[in-house]
C-alpha cells in the first residue's frame, strides 16, 4: 500500500485500503470523576475491556484486507530524529500551556531518557505531579502550590482518529479543535505530515494555525464531486467557506460542498453521529435532525467566486440532486422508533464505517438499527462496545481512512 498514492479518498464506501488507528492506553486510566467535564467525557471507561474491543475492530478491518496503522507506531519514527523530537516536545508544552520555565527544563529531562515509543505515549497518557521530582523553581508559578494533580492532561479522546485532522481527495484539513482540551491532538498530525518520509508534500486544505474550528467528524467526502460538512456544535461556518475554497482552486475534482446546518448539541456533537454514508444511495440518519435540518451550497464560481445557495425541500431531494442518484433510502437510527432512537443516538448507532459499498463496521450494541441495515441489503460487522462507547464515538469516529478504491 505504501507505494500507493499516501492519501486518496473521494468517497465514503469504496474499498477500505488503509486507515489510521489509535488504540486507547494509560490515558483513560488518568480520567477522574472532578475533570471529566475538562476531558470532554461523561463516564469512565474500563481500559482492559476498551482496548479489547479495540483489538476487535482492527481485526475486523484486517481480515478485511485494510492495511492498520496505528498513530502510536508513525509518531515513534518522525520522532526517532532528535531534532524533529525537541521540536515536538517544545510544541507540545506549548499548546499544554506549559507557563513557566523549570517546569519546562523538568519536563525536557523527564522525557530525554525516555525512546521515540515510549516519549509519545507518555504525551498521549499525561504526566502527573508525582512523576516529577527535580522542578527547579524559576518563576512565582514554579513556588505556588496547585492542587490539579497533572503537570501535562491526558489525552483521553485521540481514540478517535477522525477529528484531528481529515483527508480530502489527495490531500487533509490539519484542523482547529473547538475545544483547548483537544488542540494537541492535532499536533500529532502534523509533524506526521510535515516529517514522516510517507506522507511527504501532502496538499492541506486547511491548516491548525487558523482562528475557526472545524472538525473531521463534520466532514464527509460523499463523491469524487461532492463534500458535506456540518455546520456543528464544533465547526464553523468560516471553516468550512476556507475549506471549500481551498478545494476548488485546486485541481482536486470536487465541485460542491454542502453544509448542514445540524442541532448544536452534546448528542449531535458531529454530522457523522447523525448521518453516515453506507452504500451508493444509501445512508444512516438520526430521525430527529431530519426536520430542522437546513443545507447550504457552495459551489464553483468564475475564477474564485463561490457560488452560495440554501437548499430548500427534503435532505433525500438534496442527495438525489448533486449525487445524481434517481432513489435515495435514508435508514433512520432505531428504526424510526422514537425511544430505540434516542437510544442507539447516544451510543452512535448512526455512526458507521462503510469499508465496501454496502458493508459497515457497527458497534453491537445498536441491535435496532443494525437490524434495520440489514434489511436495507447492507451487510453489518459487528464489534463490542460497552467501553468504547462511553468516549460518544462509533467506527467512523475511531478511525481514518488514509486510502480508498475510487468508485
Amino acid at each position: 500500500m505504501s507505494s500507493q498514492q499516501p492519501i486518496h479518498v473521494y468517497n465514503e464506501i469504496g474499498q477500505l485500503n488503509s486507515v489510521l488507528l489509535h488504540c486507547p492506553g494509560a490515558e483513560i486510566e488518568n480520567i477522574v470523576p472532578d475533570y471529566l467535564r475538562r476531558l470532554l467525557f461523561d463516564e469512565i471507561a474500563y481500559l482492559k475491556q476498551a482496548r479489547k474491543e479495540h483489538a476487535q475492530f482492527a481485526e475486523i478491518l484486517e481480515n478485511e484486507s485494510v492495511e492498520v496503522l496505528y498513530l502510536t507506531d508513525l509518531m515513534a519514527e518522525v520522532l526517532a530524529d532528535s531534532q524533529v523530537r525537541q521540536g515536538f516536545l517544545e510544541d507540545f508544552m506549548e499548546e499544554a500551556r506549559v507557563g513557566t520555565e523549570g517546569l519546562r527544563e523538568a519536563l525536557r529531562n523527564f522525557f530525554s531518557a525516555m525512546t521515540p515509543q515510549e516519549m509519545i505515549r507518555k504525551c498521549i497518557s499525561g504526566v502527573r505531579t508525582d512523576d516529577l521530582s527535580d522542578i527547579k523553581p524559576k518563576s512565582l508559578g514554579d513556588m505556588v502550590k496547585n492542587p490539579y494533580p497533572f503537570y501535562l492532561d491526558p489525552i483521553p479522546n485521540l481514540y478517535f482518529q477522525r477529528d484531528p485532522f481529515a483527508t480530502i481527495g489527495s490531500g487533509v484539513t490539519l484542523n482547529v479543535m473547538d475545544s483547548i482540551t483537544r488542540n494537541r491532538e492535532t499536533l500529532f498530525p502534523k509533524y506526521l505530515f510535515d516529517h514522516h518520509p510517507r506522507f511527504q508534500n501532502i496538499p492541506r486544505w486547511y491548516n491548525r494555525d487558523k482562528s475557526h474550528p472545524i472538525e473531521g467528524g463534520d466532514q464527509l467526502v460523499l463523491s469524487d464531486k461532492v463534500v458535506a460538512i456540518g455546520l456543528s456544535d464544533r465547526t464553523d461556518a468560516v471553516a468550512i467557506e476556507r475549506v471549500a475554497r481551498n478545494l476548488f482552486k485546486s485541481d482536486e475534482s470536487f465541485e460542491t460542498v454542502l453544509a448542514f446546518d445540524i442541532p448544536k448539541t452534546r448528542a449531535y456533537m458531529h454530522l457523522d453521529t447523525v448521518f453516515t454514508m453506507v452504500d451508493h444511495d444509501q445512508f444512516t440518519i438520526y430521525p430527529g435532525i431530519e426536520s430542522p435540518l437546513d443545507v447550504y451550497s457552495l459551489s464553483k464560481g468564475k475564477k474564485e467566486d463561490l457560488t452560495m445557495s440554501y437548499e430548500p425541500g427534503k435532505l433525500s431531494s438534496t442527495l438525489k440532486k448533486y449525487l445524481n442518484l434517481p432513489a435515495v433510502n435514508l435508514i433512520r437510527c432505531g428504526d424510526g422508533d422514537l425511544i430505540a432512537a434516542g437510544r442507539e443516538q447516544w451510543n452512535d448507532g448512526s455512526n458507521t464505517l462503510a469499508i465496501a459499498p454496502g458493508k459497515v463496521i457497527c458497534y453491537d450494541r445498536n441491535y435496532v438499527t443494525n437490524e434495520a441495515l440489514r434489511r436495507s441489503g447492507v451487510e453489518v460487522l459487528e464489534f463490542e462496545s460497552y467501553e468504547l462507547s462511553r468516549g460518544r464515538g462509533g467506527p467512523r469516529c475511531m478511525s481514518m481512512p488514509l486510502h480508498r478504491d475510487k468508485l
